[in-house]
């Protein structure tokens, strides 16, 4: 039996997804952009997809722009952010835990002479308002801030974030990384005080190539792409319908309370079954998504416990996926020493999860210790 316990990575794709997926692929695959019926059907379920995605943000549709995942829509949002505000100022705020999508688009416009600011998390694990705004002046043009660590699961105050920034420098533009949060926790745009929201498909049961990112209106961004009148020139080029439109079907199956609930059941059985075994310490903070769960073994390295626990076919990673093995940046930021950043797991729920899959994974790790730790 196969328990999975990586969704932060990606999720199986849901059973109505999946031929939503079909359906548009081999019956209605017109291009919603051509005039004829086809095109019209297509445009159709184009419309009511949006629709779907927008409700989940608590946004209007026409704030909502499809992207080819969380990663586009990240640079999208940073680059286009600055570019549009670059007469204002040249100094960026951003949180040191974030994305690697995010990091690097800030090292690049470091590179290209922005002032960029990292502001790292205090000993919680949690990115703090006052922090965040300490950093922001009048130069400042954008501040980012993920909403959860897709590492620690460690939950951000991102309204009061935006609102003390928004309070300091109200021309600040400000945008958050929602992609672990989405479908988990419910978000409401216009609460949250942001003026850009990415999410993701594959992380909530629809396929991968698909995101999202949630601009306000009124919000000036200047595109990176150009090519064609697909989502208002802000992502030009035919839409990826039979995906954009499975994303739409995912979102229409969020039962945010039930899961959530289910989640942190899971999440505190794992807990006690995992901590029980000697010398594993607990890296997630206090007020983690129940649906993420950062360990550390402290006795074997994680990609080594990672093949023994795939072999027994379970399935967990060490981290962020887009890192592929390079050290925690989270951790690090976190104050954890090389050790316990060495030997660090993420496991991390979905709605299918069940404790046998926990039982499977505190058995693996348990076997794991004994024989690796030996060798």
């Amino acid at each position: 039996m196969e328990h999975y316990l990586d969704n932060s990575s990606t999720t199986v794709v849901s059973q109505k997804a999946a031929e939503a997926a079909l359906r548009m692929m081999t019956q209605n695959y017109g291009n919603p952009s051509s005039l004829h019926l086809k095109g019209m059907q297509a445009e159709s379920e184009l419309i009511k997809a949006r629709k779907t995605v927008a409700k989940a943000l608590g946004a209007l549709p026409e704030e909502v722009f499809f992207t080819s995942g969380g990663t586009e829509a990240n640079n999208t949002a940073i680059f286009g952010a600055v570019q549009a505000k670059k007469r204002r100022g040249n100094k960026i705020v951003i949180s040191s835990v974030e994305h690697s999508s995010i990091i690097e688009s800030a090292d690049k416009l470091e590179k290209d002479g922005f002032e960029v600011v990292r502001v790292a998390p205090q000993s919680d694990g949690i990115i703090h308002a006052d922090d965040i705004a300490q950093a922001v002046d009048g130069d400042t043009v954008l501040v980012s801030v993920m909403m959860v660590n897709n590492e620690t699961g460690a939950v951000m105050p991102v309204e009061s974030i935006f609102s003390a920034v928004k309070e300091k420098n109200s021309e600040v533009l400000c945008h958050t990384d929602a992609v672990q949060a989405f479908g988990k926790l419910k978000i409401n745009a216009k609460k949250l005080n942001a003026d850009f929201i990415s999410v993701s498909a594959h992380k909530v049961h629809a396929p991968k190539g698909c995101g999202a990112l949630f601009i306000k209106k009124g919000a000036r961004i200047i595109p990176h792409q150009y090519g064609g009148e697909q989502e208002k020139k802000i992502r030009p080029g035919t839409e990826a319908l039979p995906l954009i439109v499975s994303f739409g079907i995912a979102c229409s199956e969020f039962d945010i309370d039930a899961n959530y609930n289910k989640a942190s059941e899971l999440s505190e059985y794992a807990k006690e079954k995992l901590l029980s075994i000697d010398g594993v310490k607990l890296n997630s903070p206090k007020n983690h998504l129940p649906y993420v769960l950062n360990i550390s073994t402290g006795k074997v390295r994680s990609e080594t416990m990672l093949h023994f626990l795939e072999e027994l076919d379970v399935f967990v990673s060490s981290g962020s996926a887009c890192a592929k093995g390079k050290p925690s940046h989270v951790l690090g930021a976190m104050g954890f020493d090389k050790n316990r950043a060495d030997s660090a797991i993420r496991i991390s729920f979905s709605k299918f999860n069940m404790k046998e899959d926990i039982d499977a994974l505190y058995s693996g790790i348990k076997t794991g210790l004994d024989v690796l730790a030996h060798r």
